[in-house]
C-alpha cells in the first residue's frame, strides 16, 4: 500500500468512524438522560427561582424583532429581564425597540455603535441584574419553556457554568433549507449529545444559550475579536473548570439561509471561528490540566486533515478525467468495503436522530428524503470552507473588532 492508497483509505473511513462515535454517543445520551426527562415537563416556580437576564443582541432585525419579542412576552418563567442591545443598525430595528417597550414593560432597550455580537452581549451584561444570563438572536422564535428547562441545569449542579439550547431550522422552501432541518438533527444535535457524554462540548449555539453570570464575569465576558463568540465562549468556560451541557428541549426555532451563496458565507464564517479558537488556545489547551480537551483537540486537527485530504482525492479524480490516464485512486475491494459502509452508517445516523428528534418535532421523517443529498452539498461544503478558513484564521489580526453584517435568513422564500 503506498500514499495514495492511504490517503484514499482515510478520506473514505474518517467519515464512518466519526458517524460510529456519533451515533453511539448520541445513543448513550438519549437512554441515559434525555428518554427520563420528561417532555413537556410541567415547571411550577416560586419566589426563590432566580433572576434571568435574556440577552438579544440586534442588527438590521427590522423585519423580526417584533415576532421575536412578542414570543418572548409570553416565556413561562417569572422573574424575566429582557435587554434588546442595538448595534448600530441601518435600519428601523432601533425606532421598533422603543416601541415595544411601551406593550412590554420588562423589556430594556440599549443602544451602541456598530461594534459586533460580542460587544453588544458585553453591554448588555454590564446591565443585567439576572443570576442567569440567557442569550438569543434578534431573529429567533424561542420555545414558551426554554428558560425554564436551561435554569434547571444551573440550579441541579453549581459546576455547571453554560447550557446550549436546541436549534430548530423554520426555513424550508428549498432544498437547500430542508437538507439543514435534517443536519441540524442528525449532525449537529448527535455531535452535541455525543459531546457532552464525551466530556466537552465544541460550541455552545449562540443563537439559543444561558449561562451563570459568575462563570462569565470570571472569564471577562465575551471576547470581540473573535469571529465567532459562542465558539470562543465555550472553549473558555471549559477552560476555566466549568462544565457545559446540552438541553434538548430547550428548542428555538431560527432563520437559516436557503441559498448556496447565503450558506457558503455563514459556513466559512463558522470554519475560520473554529479555526481561530483552536490556534488561539491550542497551548492552553495541551496542557494536563486541560486534558479533557484532548479528543477534542484531536478530532478537530483529524478533521482538518480529511478536508485537505478529501480536495486531494477531487482534484486527482478530475485530473485523471481531464487527461484520460488511470485513477491515481486506490479502488481494491477494502475501498469499495469503506464506502458501503460509509453509506450505511449515514443511513443509520439519520435515522436515530430523526428517531431521538421526533420527540420534540412531529413529521421529522419527511426531511429523510433530502438529507440523501447531504454528503453530495455539505461535505463538499465544509470541505471548501475549512481549506479556506485556516490560512484566513492564521492571518486574521488580533484584536481587530468582529462586526457582522446581515446573514441571508432566507425570508424571501418564508411563507
Amino acid at each position: 500500500m503506498n500514499i495514495l492508497d492511504a490517503i484514499s483509505i482515510f478520506t473514505y473511513a474518517y467519515p464512518s468512524v466519526m458517524a460510529t462515535i456519533w451515533i453511539c454517543g448520541g445513543l448513550y445520551f438519549y437512554l441515559h438522560w434525555e428518554r427520563k426527562q420528561a417532555w413537556p415537563a410541567p415547571q411550577i416556580w416560586d419566589e426563590a427561582c432566580p433572576n434571568v437576564t435574556l440577552l438579544l443582541p440586534c442588527y438590521n432585525e427590522a423585519a423580526n424583532i417584533r415576532e421575536t419579542i412578542e414570543h418572548l412576552k409570553h416565556q413561562n418563567y417569572p422573574k424575566l429581564e429582557i435587554i434588546a442591545i442595538n448595534d448600530g443598525s441601518r435600519d428601523a430595528t432601533g425606532e421598533l425597540l422603543e416601541s415595544l417597550k411601551l406593550t412590554c414593560p420588562n423589556l430594556k432597550v440599549l443602544h451602541q455603535s456598530n461594534q459586533g455580537k460580542a460587544s453588544a452581549l458585553n453591554h448588555g451584561l454590564e446591565e443585567a441584574t439576572g443570576e442567569i444570563i440567557v442569550g438569543i438572536d434578534g431573529d429567533a422564535i424561542l420555545d414558551y419553556d426554554a428558560i425554564g428547562y436551561m435554569v434547571g441545569h444551573f440550579l441541579q449542579s453549581s459546576n455547571v457554568s453554560g447550557v446550549t439550547g436546541n436549534p430548530r431550522v423554520r426555513t424550508r422552501s428549498t432544498v437547500i433549507g430542508k437538507i439543514q432541518t435534517g443536519e441540524f438533527s442528525s449532525i449537529i444535535g448527535l455531535i452535541k449529545r455525543a459531546q457532552r457524554i464525551y466530556g466537552m462540548v465544541f460550541t455552545i449555539s449562540g443563537v439559543v444559550c444561558a449561562f451563570r453570570r459568575s462563570a462569565l464575569e470570571a472569564i471577562d465576558g465575551w471576547n470581540t475579536d473573535m469571529i465567532t463568540e459562542d465558539i470562543d465562549i465555550s472553549w473558555r468556560l471549559q477552560m476555566a473548570g466549568g462544565q457545559v451541557r446540552y438541553e434538548p428541549r430547550a428548542l428555538c426555532w431560527v432563520l437559516m439561509p436557503e441559498t448556496l451563496r447565503g450558506l457558503f458565507r455563514q459556513r466559512l464564517r463558522w470554519a475560520q471561528g473554529g479555526a481561530e479558537v483552536f490556534l488561539r488556545y491550542f497551548t492552553r489547551t495541551v496542557r494536563w490540566q486541560n486534558r479533557r480537551f484532548w479528543p477534542l483537540m484531536l478530532e478537530y486537527m483529524v478533521s482538518v486533515v480529511w478536508c485537505y485530504s478529501a480536495l486531494f482525492m477531487l482534484l486527482s479524480w478530475l485530473f485523471s478525467l481531464a487527461f484520460l490516464t488511470s485513477s491515481a485512486i486506490y479502488s481494491g475491494t477494502l475501498l469499495t468495503y469503506i464506502a458501503s459502509t460509509l453509506i450505511i452508517l449515514s443511513f443509520i445516523q439519520f435515522t436515530v436522530s430523526f428517531a431521538i428528534d421526533s420527540r420534540y418535532e412531529r413529521g421529522m421523517l419527511r426531511c429523510a428524503y433530502w438529507c440523501v443529498w447531504y454528503p453530495l452539498i455539505y461535505w463538499l461544503l465544509n470541505m471548501a470552507t475549512v481549506v479556506l478558513a485556516v490560512p484566513k484564521a492564521a492571518k486574521r489580526q488580533k484584536g481587530r473588532l468582529a462586526t457582522w453584517t446581515s446573514p441571508d435568513r432566507g425570508e424571501i422564500f418564508h411563507e
